[in-house]
């Protein structure tokens, strides 16, 4: 029967469903057609893959060939079809044996000469091919990324003739077992080069220690872009299925996936310029945008204000649900965006409202429509408000000799108050849902009734309330208390200083 099954994987978003290559020869005109669904870089793969298996000295069949890529109604695009399409060949030509192939998978461009090159997204491929039991063939630009999956058979080949050989048992490629342990921790930025802004600090660990987004507002040169660089150095340490899912989503973007990143988490900084599409994604083809490349990471925006008012309610959905789903007319993708949001801005238009000694001469409407810009709902999703004020020169100047509160330190605490928080509900204090508040976060009668006169004095939303109670539960965590405690409740609240009643921070 000149009929053979070959597997391979597509790319749908973050997925990688399942690609069945059907090749069969038949009598008639010598010739090579395609159908599934494919794009025009798979229709044109049909001149490189006959190049390949040409120079690799096998023979290519002058028989009526047919290739189907199933499921039809799944859109296939790249080079990645090449290498099993040429497998495919081979086998229902009876040149390798066909029964080989069914415990394998394989993912690939081939050059004309034969040569298996690297395509994008093996990550989400190889993770599906050790749910389904069989090994992988790849390039061995991909072999690293590949392997970091616990449970599969990597194979890495340089040629077509590699892999051919393995089938037939000649010469045996050697697979790679993932060794995720190997990369050297990269030296993170350290909280001690931060002078002064002891408050800020504290907001700080409060945000690493229950994942929760904060808002940094102060006069230009005060700290706060320092302040958030150095949010991924006092985060826990990635498990294994963050890294797997982070490393995933940067394996199917433009960027690419780099092995020194990890285990590390990513801090994605775009420019204020970045639009609606940059952010959370798009194109004709749906790529990841910046909240999902900062997937388990921190996402900082500078200049909050400054960004495109519609820029920034595309991140109002994502803040809640930790996902974002694009729809096209063609196809929909679904990417994870579970990011921690750090955002800064100047308190007016020329930065130095409050500070400088009267520096500023914005007025009040001035101030009034620069906030505004920052719309309710966006303020009211996020956690907490911290003012960072200038640093008097005299602090920047000194030098104790007493050691400054540095990033390791502060991180073992963060460790801490986080296993807490796993081992109570299984997630972090930020995604804690209504119905889990009640159970976690219960106050006294007094401490109620407290939250009750702050509501009504700041009117704040019901959203802002359950905030307020999950930047109490952290802080708790943080002092290793089992109860939510006055002091607790009254520094949560202490950072809800934006509310929209109350837009312009006084003097």
């Amino acid at each position: 029967m000149s009929l053979a099954i070959v597997y391979s994987r597509a790319q749908t978003g973050i997925d990688a469903p399942l690609v069945t290559v059907e090749v069969h020869l038949s009598n008639g005109l010598p010739s090579l057609s395609i159908v599934g669904l494919p794009e025009t870089v798979v229709k044109e793969s049909k001149d490189r893959v006959r190049g390949a298996i040409l120079t690799s000295h096998f023979e290519f069949p002058a028989r009526r060939i047919t290739v189907n890529l199933a499921p039809a109604d799944l859109p296939k695009e790249g080079g990645r079809f090449d290498l099993p399409i040429a497998m495919g060949i081979l086998a229902a030509s009876g040149q390798i044996p066909r029964d080989e192939l069914a415990h394998c998978e394989f993912l690939g461009e081939l050059a004309l000469s034969g040569e298996i090159r690297a395509v994008k997204g093996v990550l989400p491929a190889a993770m599906h091919a050790r749910n389904a039991g069989r090994s992988l063939f790849v390039a061995n630009g991909n072999v690293a990324e590949a392997a970091l999956v616990n449970g599969v058979n990597v194979y890495g080949a340089a040629h077509l003739l590699d892999v051919c050989a393995h089938i037939n048992k000649q010469q045996l490629l050697e697979f790679h077992i993932a060794n995720n342990d190997s990369q050297q921790p990269v030296e993170e930025l350290d909280l001690a080069d931060v002078k002064g802004q002891q408050h800020a600090k504290r907001a700080l660990e409060i945000a690493a220690a229950g994942g929760h987004s904060l808002l940094m507002i102060g006069p230009p040169g005060t700290g706060k872009t320092m302040l958030a660089s150095r949010l991924p150095g006092i985060l826990p340490p990635m498990t294994e299925q963050e890294a797997l899912e982070s490393a995933a989503i940067a394996s199917i973007s433009d960027q690419g996936f780099s092995f020194t990143q990890w285990r590390k988490r990513s801090f994605r900084n775009p420019h204020h310029t970045a639009s609606g599409v940059a952010l959370v994604g798009g194109g004709s083809n749906p790529r990841p945008g910046e909240i999902s490349l900062a997937h388990h990471g921190v996402l900082f925006l500078d200049e909050l204000p400054e960004f495109d008012r519609k820029v920034l309610e595309v991140l109002r959905e994502p803040l809640e649900s930790g996902r974002i789903t694009i729809s096209r007319a063609a196809r929909q993708a679904e990417f994870p965006a579970r990011f921690q949001l750090i955002a800064a801005m100047n308190p007016c238009p020329c930065g130095y409202h409050g500070h400088a000694n009267g520096r500023c001469h914005c007025t009040a409407e001035q101030i009034q429509r620069y906030r505004n810009k920052i719309s309710g709902p966006l303020l009211d999703r996020i956690d907490m408000h911290v003012e960072v004020p200038q640093v008097p020169r005299k602090l920047l100047q000194q030098s104790s000799n007493e050691p400054a509160l540095n990033s390791k330190t502060v991180r073992k605490r963060v460790e801490q108050a986080r296993a807490q928080q796993l081992l109570r509900s299984k997630k972090c204090n930020a995604q804690l849902a209504n119905r889990e508040l009640e159970r976690v976060c219960k106050l006294s009668t007094d401490d109620m009734a407290l939250l009750d006169r702050a509501i009504d004095r700041f009117g704040l939303s019901s959203r802002a309330y359950h905030r307020i109670l999950k930047v109490a539960r952290t802080i708790a965590d943080l002092a290793q208390s089992d109860a939510i405690q006055t002091q607790h409740l009254t520094e949560a609240i202490s950072y809800r200083k934006l509310d929209r009643q109350n837009p312009v921070l006084q003097a």
